[in-house]
């Protein structure tokens, strides 16, 4: 990216800014006239890449003069939605339909949906014959034109629809609405490349957009400056940032610059393709102060017959080859892992190879999946698709499987004194706080709100296998 779409990107949001505020008096003048404030609210579907955005959107809704409410029966309802999977696309239907009775029930009420699903042509298309009390649709692309397109549907009083099939700008200063005080999310990339054969994501998010440095870097030194301790850096796949960027940078060159960020306590980040993971990261890694002891590595599977038509482009032994590098390079690495199970053509002994990388990495803990079919994926039409049955007979054999490995991993540090970031009051006891170690895991114990946000000792009294119950050194 050069200076030009760097001025680009800074107009837009200048032109945004001045949408917000002539949005923000017409809101005040309402206010004083009606003496009621409009609410929102916003429903988040997916990944984290979704929830940030969430965040934004939040944050331009809240500085037009919205407020949020934890109801549907809101002014401004949004939906922010995800389409990794169909049925994800099938609860929003579900979702819309009890919206469309809510909105006969209140006058004046908006819809809005966003999200990975928008970028599907026939989804739209179902949303304008069957949906037509929605009152604005847009992608990934252009979240941050929120405002704008609020402002053509209060002029115009019809559906506005707004899709990119991809674009170039970034537009990331506009306000936003952290759900935590102390801990961010950071896009530094947007899209994908690596068009995995099950997966809609490069379809719906566009190709691989990487932020100049300075900007990330400008970025966390602002959030650093507001409190915050802990960064995720975000993307599809942060081990590629940098590539498509005018003066080229690795993701590992990047984490080292983001470790010289005073007041910065933490960093993680997500998600890691192992095919890009460069022995450079792995260094960096190994000497940081900052970067949190937690890998999230997704296999997928463990067989390399499987993993070629995935198109994941690594095996079963070059995965296991950078296992062992990472664990050598930080012995007390907590490695998490995403697998799916009955892809098309998988054969017992495809699965079994798939079972052997879980014992032999011995992950702490992995998120595993039934292979569905996802329309527009090449791996859809696949022959030898799997039957239901024998999916799920694997799917409940790997789900034993990863909680031994769990199980085995869980309470490792039972007994010692580790730094907990305090997170918030515990949800089931209120004498208790929870917080988050550096490796990802929850611990409680009891202490008092004023430590929320703060970077604690606990001694590790208890394993409860996904949890520790501990005590304030």
């Amino acid at each position: 990216m050069d200076n030009r779409n760097t001025n680009v990107n800074e107009l837009e949001a200048a032109k945004q800014l001045e949408i917000i505020n002539e949005l923000k008096v017409s809101f005040e003048q309402e206010y004083e006239k009606t003496g009621k404030r409009k609410t929102y609210h916003i429903e988040t579907f997916g990944c984290q890449m979704n929830s940030r955005d969430s965040e934004k959107i939040s944050g331009i809704l809240k500085q037009i003069g919205y407020v949020e409410t934890d109801t549907e029966n809101a002014d401004f309802v949004l939906y922010n939605t995800c389409t990794v999977r169909e049925n994800a696309n099938n609860r929003v239907y579900g979702r819309l339909g009890y919206l469309g009775k809510l909105k006969k029930s209140h006058p004046g009420m908006l819809i809005a949906l966003c999200g990975c699903m928008m970028q599907e042509a026939q989804t739209v298309e179902k949303i304008k014959t069957s949906y037509r009390f929605v009152d604005i649709i847009f992608g990934t692309h252009n979240i941050f034109k929120l405002a704008e397109l609020l402002q053509t549907r209060l002029d115009s009083k019809r559906m506005v629809i707004d899709l990119w099939k991809n674009t170039d700008m970034i537009v990331e200063s506009l306000p936003n609405d952290r759900k935590y005080s102390f801990k961010a999310g950071v896009n530094i990339m947007f899209g994908c490349n690596n068009f995995c054969s099950y997966c809609i994501v490069p379809y719906v998010r566009g190709r691989e957009r990487s932020r100049e440095a300075q900007d990330i870097l400008d970025e966390i030194k602002g959030l650093a400056t507001d409190g915050v301790v802990e960064i995720m850096l975000l993307g599809q796949n942060v081990n590629s940032y940098g590539k498509n960027l005018e003066t080229p940078m690795s993701f590992a060159q990047l984490l080292i610059e983001i470790e010289k960020i005073e007041g910065i306590e933490r960093i993680r980040f997500m998600t890691s393709h192992p095919k890009d993971l460069s022995d450079d990261l792995i260094d960096v890694m190994k000497n940081s102060k900052k970067i949190c002891k937690h890998l999230h590595l997704p296999v997928q599977s463990g067989s390399s017959r499987l993993l070629k038509l995935m198109n994941r482009r690594y095996t079963k032994e070059s995965y296991l080859e950078l296992v062992e590098k990472i664990k050598a390079a930080v012995p007390d690495i907590s490695l998490t892992t995403d697998i799916i199970v009955g892809f098309p053509g998988e054969t017992e002994e495809d699965f079994l190879e798939t079972m052997d990388v879980v014992k032999k990495v011995g992950y702490d803990s992995a998120f595993t999946f039934i292979y569905s079919k996802r329309t527009g994926t090449p791996a859809a039409t696949m022959e030898d698709q799997v039957e239901e049955p024998v999916a799920m007979e694997r799917f409940d054999r790997l789900l034993k499987e990863v909680q031994l490995s769990s199980a085995k991993s869980a309470g490792k540090d039972e007994h010692t004194v580790l730094k907990v970031l305090v997170e918030e009051v515990n949800s089931q006891d209120p004498n208790l706080l929870t917080g988050r170690l550096s490796n990802n895991l929850l611990v409680h114990f009891p202490g008092e709100s004023e430590l929320i946000g703060k970077i604690v000792e606990v001694y590790l009294a208890e394993s409860k296998g996904f949890y520790y119950m501990g005590k304030l050194i």
